[in-house]
């Protein structure tokens, strides 16, 4: 799980290094990895393949709107994960989580709710199941 390479992590093309605080919304695209401190919204621009990763010193300070997260710091907000979420041993949010996918280590916390978001296919509702046939009562005999 946390020590192997991701199946499709993205490489890493941006940077808040551990010494860096950002204060403003973050759009990118690519591989975006967190050491640092950023209080603003972090979204993804148009890349399906796009990851964040926030390491145990990081923390986004924000919403967080990405297909993909690995996550072993903190983030303070709500986070919508449209593909993979990985959260490793000293992750924490404190907001609401909505996924597809979600892979949670043993110490990882959520502060808020999980909502498990389900493809377009899997939303289709079920057939109607049959309706009961009616049985006309039995007569007895003689009536």
């Amino acid at each position: 799980m946390f020590g192997k390479k991701s199946r499709n992590q993205a490489v890493v093309r941006t940077l808040v290094g551990g010494d860096t605080r950002v204060h403003g919304d973050i759009e990118f695209t690519g591989g975006f990895h967190v050491d640092g401190y950023v209080k603003g919204n972090v979204e993804v621009a148009n890349d399906e393949l796009a990851t964040l990763s926030i390491s145990e010193n990081g923390c986004v300070e924000g919403s967080v709107v990405v297909p993909n997260l690995i996550l072993n710091g903190t983030v303070k907000g709500d986070v919508r994960v449209t593909e993979r979420v990985e959260l490793g041993p000293r992750a924490r949010v404190i907001g609401n989580v909505q996924y597809k996918l979600i892979e949670m280590a043993i110490g990882a916390e959520v502060n808020g709710k999980l909502i498990h978001e389900m493809d377009a296919a899997a939303r289709r509702p079920l057939a109607e199941p049959p309706k009961p046939e009616l049985v006309p009562p039995v007569k007895a005999a003689g009536e």
